[in-house]
């Protein structure tokens, strides 16, 4: 087979590999068998018609992981190369050469303090997505304000940073420390007190420029001043040595995303955080190190990549959020980070149920045990025992499902330990109560459903402020399940009594289910008043 031809300058080379194999069928037949692909082997990949021709036409110059891997599958004994990519190390975008030839590490995190935004609106979508994985509608009411909006190539095509598809693009590019400070109000003397030593520095690195957001989009500083011409490779600088402060700043943005999301949850963080993201990526690929800050580079993008994917998976982007998780499963395999891959397991069960495959949550649960198991840790086995009774109790399972509550429990009790994951502060007396009403909620048991919730609520602790909203949330569609229609409404207009701080698409679709179940019943005061409550969130 004919290898593609060079490049002409300041164009790109047409894939003609990609375009032989393709055949007679046209982009879009092509498109729907890269689909069904991808579902052979639990990928998710948005491919259509318009995707193929970017291949051909040769402006996607080396797919991303999760394309590469589906084009494995289906060419198994090609590479990349051979199928008329360039190697991903060709493509890879390098920071303009600083003084003295090197270059400076990119930017990378914004810090993360408590958001004081005003209320977000309350959608009225369903709670998910009506296909898996599908990204839902855009909720009703008045929108968020848009990030910036993504760099185009010389033909006015979306062009630049081909290693990442259009998902990524919107997040990766879309605001800086600038974008933030505007949207959650950042004091940055308050957040550097108490910070170790050497962390400033990172954070100074971690600190991008962005556009606030709906304003024209400028470009991140680790592009350099030269525009980026398809078909051309751009300046390579020499790397430059990164070590314990630069890991630090990404193991710092990790957990300050974290207690952004506990306080507020995901809307606004998500498409800010994926800066973070994206660079840390930079530093791990583009950059020298040892073999210990490898490790923390490592372990730290991939928890990068999860908490980004749950950022998108609370904001009800359920297909982002399974490419992340995708990501950060790579990166703990690469890395052989047992520990890392229980997490990503861990969430990925936890998606799976949202978007209605409980099948693929349960292997997902198992798989997380079995990548638990040497850890140490009997909460996290714990937490993993009810991913997997969540997914049996989407089954109608009820034995199997109460089998592995009793072993998550057993597990729970013998209480905390020193080798528990520091992302699992989440899990506690409340959080176990809230996942065990869950499963009777979807077995139907409503009466014990909502003693559990109730539980959550007591047991939550006060910095939980998504969890508290959520539970009540829960609560309040658990006394409709029985019947109680004036419990249901009562409990409703709590949960948007405390929304006014919270920003999760994922709670807000909850209540706007809630809401319209209940609408028919407006003649019971209960309910009337719990409607009038979330009409007006609603508008505000």
């Amino acid at each position: 087979m004919a290898a593609t031809p060079p490049a002409e300058p300041n164009r790109p080379s047409p894939n003609a590999v990609m375009r032989a194999l393709r055949g007679d069928r046209s982009p879009g037949e092509f498109a729907t068998a890269v689909r069904r692909a991808a579902r052979e082997i639990g990928e998710h990949v948005s491919c259509d018609a318009r995707y193929v021709g970017r291949v051909e036409s040769g402006e996607i110059r080396c797919p991303n992981y999760a394309y590469e891997r589906v084009f494995r599958h289906m060419w198994p004994d090609r590479t990349l190369t051979d199928l008329g990519f360039a190697p991903r190390t060709a493509v890879r975008r390098r920071p303009a050469a600083g003084p003295g030839g090197w270059s400076e590490p990119p930017p990378l995190h914004p810090t993360f303090p408590p958001p004081s935004a005003p209320r977000s609106p309350l959608s009225t979508q369903l709670p998910y997505a009506a296909s898996p994985y599908a990204d839902p509608a855009a909720p009703d009411g008045p929108r968020w304000p848009s990030p910036g909006t993504a760099p185009r190539g010389p033909d006015g095509s979306p062009n630049l940073d081909e290693e990442n598809d259009d998902v990524r693009r919107r997040t990766f590019l879309a605001g800086g420390t600038t974008a933030l400070a505007a949207v959650i109000g950042i004091d940055r003397p308050a957040a550097a007190a108490g910070r170790p030593a050497g962390a400033d520095r990172a954070l100074a690195v971690l600190s991008g420029q962005g556009a606030f957001p709906g304003a024209e989009f400028t470009a991140p500083s680790l592009l350099g001043g030269e525009p980026l011409v398809p078909g051309r490779p751009g300046p390579v600088a020499p790397s430059r040595r990164v070590g314990a402060a630069e890991v630090l700043g990404v193991e710092q943005a990790v957990r300050e995303i974290r207690l952004a999301d506990d306080a507020h949850g995901a809307d606004t963080l998500y498409e800010l955080a994926g800066q973070s993201l994206r660079n840390a990526y930079v530093l791990l690929n583009e950059c020298e190190y040892s073999a210990e800050t490898e490790r923390r580079l490592q372990a730290g993008a991939g928890e990068l990549a999860i908490s980004v994917g749950w950022l998108a998976h609370d904001s009800n982007r359920l297909a982002d959020a399974r490419s992340f998780y995708a990501e950060a499963l790579a990166t703990a395999r690469m890395a052989g980070d047992s520990a890392l891959e229980a997490h990503v397991f861990c969430n990925s069960a936890f998606l799976a149920r949202d978007a209605g495959r409980p099948r693929e949550a349960l292997r997902a649960a198992q798989a997380g045990q079995v990548a638990a198991r040497e850890l140490g840790s009997e909460r996290l086995l714990a937490l993993l025992g009810m991913r997997e009774a969540g997914a049996w109790a989407l089954l109608q399972d009820r034995a199997s499902c109460e089998r592995a509550l009793g072993r998550a429990y057993a597990l729970f009790d013998r209480g905390p330990g020193e080798r528990d994951p520091e992302w699992m502060s989440f899990f506690g007396e409340a959080e176990i109560a809230g996942l065990q009403s869950q499963c009777w909620s979807a077995l139907g048991d409503w009466d014990r459903a909502s003693e559990q919730a109730g539980l959550a609520i007591t047991l939550q602790k006060p910095h939980f402020v998504r969890n508290r909203v959520l539970y009540t949330a829960e609560l309040a569609h658990d006394r409709l399940g029985r019947g109680d229609l004036a419990g249901a409404a009562h409990h409703g207009s709590a949960a948007v009594a405390l929304f006014g701080a919270v920003r999760s698409a994922r709670i807000r679709s909850m209540l706007a289910d809630t809401a319209g179940r209940l609408r028919p019943h407006v003649a019971v005061p209960e309910v009337r008043r719990f409607l009038a409550d979330y009409d007006r969130a609603a508008a505000a």
